[in-house]
């Protein structure tokens, strides 16, 4: 049976557990490794850096969030606010992105997991695919419960690698800290800004939570202050202990620390267990993400309206879930080179922040009620001004990219292709 209503079920501590559980984690077991190897200790410049955009984002998506809570928001502000046009075109980049940020967290879980039992990779990928699909489809309410626990066990294993990992960083290992100066730092940024995706996953379930307007806004707060402070203390001590070169060189970098002052044995068994934890909550967490807007666009008729249907059971939208699990499945298909796999999430990322920012001007020009309705609000102003970085950083960030890999760019350049033409010929 199916329904047209979404639950609601996830109150402030979901909230903050879904934004920083999905960010958390979702790339810090290996993207500093290759953040490393293009900018040597300047990784650590390049986290706080990447912080900045995010931060200008997170004050957007805070005030939007408390004016207009709905489902699928990064979609539907877009197409309510900007144009139906460039909300179908960023959304349908991001089905590639969202893909490809489950592909990246399946794939680093299973080589943790390989590093305690023998499996293949493929096989475990698709077993993880059913398990986190299986979970959302119960509810919002047990996607959150699931989270919030899994969340302050990380934080827990988080807190005890960087305390215990501190004696044993060497000062040498952060000098020369530039050695391929500004350049490398800015080349680094594009990767390490990932860290932070998901820290406004709550307001894709806007219509979900309890309390929206000021559920939301407090928990973005938390939850990206909370992440700044943990990638720093985690990646500082991961490149104390381990040295540029050998942080550069690893594909597991954050057990190949841990090795050197738990001793291997013990070393396994925490960043595995971290592994699991962090990654299975961010595939959670970014299940959510993908289905709802992908629920926006069939209740919005962008995509087929069957992606509109909610069971009447559980309250989900079991065919947009069912789409996205299919999508995962295609991925299994892809090459998996996770530097062209980061940039090819990020940039559809960008984007969608960039046109939420223009959605926020337009809600401040045009729309004085939902203005002063917002929970969360600066000055009209300011709160412009702020979008406008918003889109100016968002635009920046892509175009560094390019002085990365510019693979990303031509295979999501043919997947846009492909969506202007669908949407042509019969999704407009």
């Amino acid at each position: 049976m199916t329904s047209t209503t979404l639950k609601r079920g996830m109150g402030l501590t979901g909230v903050i557990a879904l934004g920083l559980g999905t960010a958390v984690g979702v790339s810090i077991f290996s993207v500093i490794a290759p953040a490393t190897a293009v900018a040597g200790p300047a990784m650590l410049a390049a986290v706080a850096i990447a912080a900045v955009p995010m931060f200008i984002l997170a004050l957007t998506y805070a005030f939007m969030g408390s004016a207009v809570p709905t489902a699928g928001a990064s979609y539907e502000w877009v197409r309510r606010f900007v144009s139906p046009d460039l909300a179908f075109f960023t959304a349908w980049l991001r089905i590639a992105s969202s893909t490809g940020a489950m592909l990246i967290l399946a794939l680093v879980l299973t080589r943790y997991l390989s590093m305690v039992i023998p499996i293949q990779t493929k096989p475990t990928m698709l077993v993880l695919f059913i398990l986190v699909f299986g979970v959302n489809m119960i509810g919002v309410k047990a996607a959150a419960q699931v989270q919030t626990v899994l969340m302050g066990l990380l934080l827990v294993i988080f807190a005890v690698f960087a305390i215990w990992g501190a004696p044993a960083a060497a000062p040498e290992a952060f000098l020369p800290f530039m050695p391929s100066g500004w350049a490398g730092v800015l080349a680094a940024t594009p990767l390490l800004i990932g860290l932070f995706f998901g820290i406004e996953t709550a307001t894709e379930v806007g219509e979900e939570v309890k309390d929206s307007r000021r559920a939301i806004p407090t928990g973005i707060a938390v939850s990206i202050l909370a992440a700044v402070a943990l990638y720093l203390a985690v990646a500082a001590t991961a490149l104390g202990v381990l040295g540029p070169e050998r942080l550069a060189a690893s594909e597991t970098p954050l057990l190949d620390a841990a090795a050197v002052f738990m001793g291997q044995d013990t070393a396994r068994l925490v960043i595995v267990l971290a592994a699991v934890v962090a990654i299975g909550k961010s595939l959670n967490g970014l299940c959510l993400i993908f289905s709802r807007y992908l629920y926006a666009m069939g209740r919005a008729q962008a995509l087929p309206m069957a992606l509109g249907r909610v069971n009447s059971r559980f309250g989900t939208p079991h065919v947009a879930l069912g789409t996205a699990f299919a999508c995962c499945l295609f991925g299994l298909l892809l090459p998996m080179n996770l530097t062209s796999l980061f940039l090819a999430v990020n940039i559809p990322s960008l984007i969608q922040y960039g046109a939420t920012c223009l959605a926020a001007i337009r809600v401040v020009r045009h729309r004085p009620d939902l203005y002063e309705g917002a929970a969360f609000k600066l000055g009209r102003r300011t709160t412009a001004a702020v979008a406008w970085l918003g889109v100016v950083a968002a635009a920046v960030v892509v175009l560094m990219g390019l002085t990365t890999d510019r693979a990303p760019y031509v295979a999501l350049a043919a997947w846009g292709a492909v969506g202007v033409l669908y949407y042509i010929v019969g999704g407009r």
